[in-house]
């Protein structure tokens, strides 16, 4: 392990090894089988690449992104690692050239898709390369009970029959038990040491708001981060095409990304975010596995994602530098319609019952008061102590108890009277027509602008009344039917609630003051303070360097890496080696430049002086 940590230094730039990256990769240079659950941002690439270059032969790396491939080489090749892959997007006498560089051993480390690794001839040149260890990346697509299945990836296990006494890694970064046991099986780990990190994100704040005017809601939020860049995840394609033309009408830099465009408008708009030739991405869930750009500030989820598991992965794409990033998720019950009609559409029951059973918990993760980390570790098996993780809307803010007796009341006397009239229960909307007022054809063909609840909650905006709706429903008062109309009904509590004028209570979340939120955000900043001004300098330097390269900023350095130089001022060769992320081919390559850079700055704007 000594060797271990002085190549950790000498090609990645890091003095010591984040939470379980040192027995993983113990482990792997004794020839174990591994199985590896680490939260995004948690160093899973690091577990085989350092392996790959302290034992002979060749690292193969499953994987199942062209995206993730080329974001992973070009990251490798500028640390000085001899590094390739092998996919549809080379060009035929590319292709070649790496295959004869795979036969000559001149590479360690090699990514490729599971489509390509299967094919019989490529089998074969697998006998011939030395292969030494197998790393099997984004391994919960293996399984049927994780949120991203790939059935190629089933077909993994015949490796073991080509490469026998080969050690396999299997890594992710989210995993139920369930799909944890399945992961093992499925690949046929013999023996494997398993390690299961916390999936705490503690630079992360998660906050949800409930929707109203969305567009809006998602511009100020934007206003409030100029600069930052991030992703917002819809629903449907034409709602990402539509938002990302309207944010660049109103002048923030968007593309749109989902699986109707082509490979090439894919590789393109994603290759403009990686270069932060845009700010913001506008995706479907097609957008963003594997993705390793450490510098994504925010992800907001303008629908609601269809299940926890999806919700941590996509948030989880936030901040995997470890500095702080923000969590939006605007969320209403129309959502909750939306994706219901989509469920009711698929022809297997059991996959309705799976999405049903996983749409209503990401329902009451959305709707609850309590804190949203211990939600979401809870979700996974961990339990998360603390009262107050200080990093959540609900424990910035704690929700306060409302007195709702009178509006409830409402509620559930027009459900009873719509019923009692036609003898059969109807939908949300409806009963909030009623409740409002309307005067729409189909209040009046029902008759229901007769009702005596007709128009007694005109005080009240029907987003209100559909808010009280979903907290009467998760409270018990009523319920909603399950067939594709999702008609309202009273539960025997709800009529015995509105007999008997029962008080009604609901913990509700005052809105949260911009100024809370910002110390929130600032909370891990502040424990490292830097020179903002020299900061933003070396990011243009930064920019210009990585486009002559042809290559994402963050190639050249992190944004970690240059707070630190923000704050150190390095002026020798030593000092700047020093530096976290600053590994040797790297000092060599950039070290001058950034000095002198440095060193005008100071002699221009002098240097502050930062509290140890």
């Amino acid at each position: 392990m000594d060797r271990a940590l002085a190549k950790l230094k000498e090609v990645f730039g890091y003095d010591a090894f984040r939470p379980l990256q040192a027995e993983i990769v113990a482990d792997a240079l004794a020839d174990r089988d591994v199985f590896a659950l680490l939260p995004t941002g948690g160093g899973k690439s690091l577990c085989y690449q350092l392996p790959a270059l302290l034992r002979p032969g060749l690292t193969l790396v499953v994987s199942p992104l062209i995206a993730l491939m080329k974001d992973q080489v070009d990251a490798l090749t500028a640390n000085g690692v001899a590094a390739t892959f092998l996919n549809s997007s080379l060009e035929a006498g590319e292709g070649r050239r790496r295959l004869r560089g795979l036969h000559q051993g001149e590479y360690k480390l090699l990514y490729v898709a599971p489509e390509r690794l299967l094919l019989s001839g490529f089998l074969e040149d697998l006998k011939k390369w030395n292969v030494t260890l197998v790393a099997v990346d984004e391994a919960h697509c293996i399984s049927e009970w994780g949120h991203d299945f790939r059935p190629e990836y089933r077909r993994l296990v015949e490796l073991r029959g080509v490469l026998p006494g080969v050690p396999v890694m299997a890594l992710t970064a989210t995993a139920t038990g369930r799909v944890r046991t399945d992961i093992v099986e499925r690949l046929g780990l013999r023996g494997p040491r398993e390690y299961v990190a916390s999936f705490n994100r503690p630079n992360l704040l998660y906050r949800v708001l409930p929707k109203a005017g969305a567009f809006d809601q998602l511009a100020e939020f934007l206003g409030e981060r100029k600069g930052e860049s991030g992703i917002v995840y819809c629903l449907s394609r034409k709602s990402a095409e539509s938002l990302a033309e309207k944010l660049n009408r109103g002048g923030v830099p968007s593309r749109a990304y989902h699986a109707g465009l082509t490979q090439e408008e894919r590789s393109r708009n994603q290759e403009a975010f990686l270069r932060d030739e845009v700010r913001v991405i506008c995706a479907t869930i097609a957008f963003g596995m594997g993705i390793n750009k450490p510098n994504v500030r925010f992800v907001v989820h303008y629908d609601l994602p269809r299940n926890i598991e999806s919700y941590y992965q996509e948030t989880g794409r936030a901040g995997r530098d470890g500095l702080p990033s923000e969590c939006l998720l605007l969320y209403s019950r129309g959502d909750i319609l939306k994706q219901k009609r989509m469920i009711d559409e698929k022809p297997d029951e059991n996959e309705r019952r799976v999405a049903q059973r996983q749409l209503n918990e990401i329902a009451a993760f959305a709707e609850s008061g309590d804190c949203r980390r211990r939600g979401l570790l809870g979700y996974f098996g961990e339990v998360f102590a603390e009262r107050n993780c200080g990093g959540c809307d609900n424990c910035i803010a704690p929700p306060e108890e409302t007195d709702v007796t009178i509006p409830a009341q409402k509620f559930l006397s027009c459900v009873y009277r719509v019923r009692q009239a036609s003898g059969w229960s109807f939908g949300l909307n409806h009963i909030v027509d009623v409740l409002t007022g309307s005067k729409s054809k189909a209040i009046l063909d029902r008759g229901h602008d007769q009702l005596p609840t007709h128009g007694i909650g005109k005080d009240m905006a029907a987003d209100e009344w559909k808010q009280l709706a979903g907290e009467l429903i998760r409270m018990g008062y009523a319920s909603r039917s399950n067939d594709k109309f999702s008609t309202i009904e009273l539960t025997d509590d709800g009529l015995e609630a509105l007999k008997s004028r029962r008080e009604v209570r609901v913990r509700r979340a005052p809105r949260i003051e911009k100024a809370r939120v910002a110390k929130s955000r600032r909370k891990v900043a502040e424990d490292f303070a830097y020179d903002e001004a020299l900061f933003e300098h070396l990011r243009k330097l930064r920019r210009d360097l990585a486009d002559a390269r042809d290559v994402p900023a963050y190639v050249v350095f992190s944004d970690v890496t240059l707070r630190h130089l923000a704050r150190f001022y390095p002026d020798s060769d030593l000092a700047f080696e020093a530096t976290p992320g600053v590994g040797r081919k790297k000092a060599v390559e950039f070290g001058k430049v950034f000095m002198s850079a440095i060193r005008d700055y100071v002699r221009e704007s002098g240097r502050q002086v930062f509290p140890d």
